[in-house]
């Protein structure tokens, strides 16, 4: 949590059924064909007066009767949860006052009004993989208001200044390939479990990784 910073943008890896079918889409980026580690990206707002670290994501979530579909606002302790999240980073590009502010900002701006998330943009993300050629185009089932969680990171970024994958449509862009960005950051890695070319096996003893 001490690397949580307003602006710096966070992976998650996690062990649902929608994670690990997001995980083995993944391994089109790769030549050995493994499993993506990262099925989930947000954005980090920064401590408020609870004395909490908050953060913005595009996501699905079910809470006894209540679903939450699109941009919303999180504690950052939703992925404490080391056998759902074993995989977690940070990574942090180092942004000025004025870029962190105009990230975090869009965020809200797209939480206060709604924004969706689409499964359906999602699939068109999910078939552009096994297309390479159509990684650059214009997502197959774009629609409007919708962003998925890492299109939506892509999105609050690039309307900063700053494009964290290059080449790649808004909509086709991957946790994994914001893991892969060739923009100079820093990154906190903590890696509990590797996929491989099966399905994530819980229990793995912990490995924390750390870069730059």
């Amino acid at each position: 949590m001490r690397h949580a910073g307003a602006g710096r943008v966070g992976l998650s890896g996690g062990t649902t059924l929608v994670d690990r079918a997001i995980c083995r889409a993944e391994r089109h980026l790769v030549p050995d064909e493994r499993w993506g580690i990262w099925s989930h990206a947000f954005v980090f707002e920064g401590a408020r007066v609870d004395d909490q670290h908050w953060l913005i994501e595009s996501d699905l979530q079910i809470l006894r009767r209540h679903i939450q579909l699109g941009v919303q606002e999180n504690r950052i302790d939703k992925y404490f949860d080391e056998q759902i999240y074993p995989n977690l980073a940070v990574l942090d590009f180092e942004l000025g006052p004025g870029m962190t502010k105009a990230v975090v900002a869009g965020g809200l701006d797209l939480a206060a009004n709604h924004a969706r998330y689409s499964l359906r943009e999602l699939a068109g993300t999910l078939l552009a993989l096994k297309n390479p050629a159509l990684r650059g185009r214009g997502n197959l089932l774009a629609r409007g208001n919708s962003l998925f969680c890492s299109a939506l990171v892509q999105h609050l970024f690039r309307r900063a200044g700053l494009d964290l994958a290059p080449g790649i449509d808004l909509k086709n862009t991957t946790p994994e390939d914001l893991a892969r960005t060739p923009v100079p950051h820093r990154a906190w890695v903590l890696q509990r479990a590797e996929w491989g070319d099966k399905p994530p096996v819980r229990g793995h003893l912990p490995r924390a990784l750390g870069a730059g």
